[in-house]
């Protein structure tokens, strides 16, 4: 089965851990997963400036790792990005900010591209919201 995930809570919330360990599973069974999809709140997972206290996960480290070592498209709304201040380098130059904080392996993308990856997926599965 093919799965598109959006998560729209931060790292800090129970719905993104329940986010990353279906994704996990999802993958340890023998699916596929198109997309990850981080909208609202859920941006701030793609943040290299989140600091996690050291008797907590580091979900925000887990993701990134995640997605880089499973080679997975990680998407990043831009708009829901930039209201965050969750920059790349390019966004940071186009709004003269001084410091990015979005890294590989994240992408900064339209909400086209969670449009995009339903369309591909046999299901979406969205974690956290309003």
């Amino acid at each position: 089965m093919k799965f598109a995930i959006a998560l729209f809570s931060p790292p800090h919330a129970p719905s993104s851990r329940r986010a990353l360990r279906f994704a996990q599973a999802a993958l340890a069974d023998g699916h596929e997963i198109v997309r990850l999809f981080f909208y609202q709140d859920g941006v701030y997972s793609a943040s290299s400036n989140v600091v996690t206290p050291q008797d907590e996960l580091d979900l925000s480290g887990e993701w990134a790792a995640f997605v880089r070592e499973q080679q997975l498209d990680g998407v990043v709304c831009i708009a829901a990005a930039l209201r965050r201040g969750v920059l790349n380098e390019e966004e940071a130059q186009r709004y003269q900010r001084n410091a990015a904080n979005l890294a590989k392996p994240w992408e900064l993308s339209g909400l086209g591209q969670l449009h995009e990856a339903a369309q591909l997926a046999d299901r979406l599965v969205c974690f956290g919201g309003p």
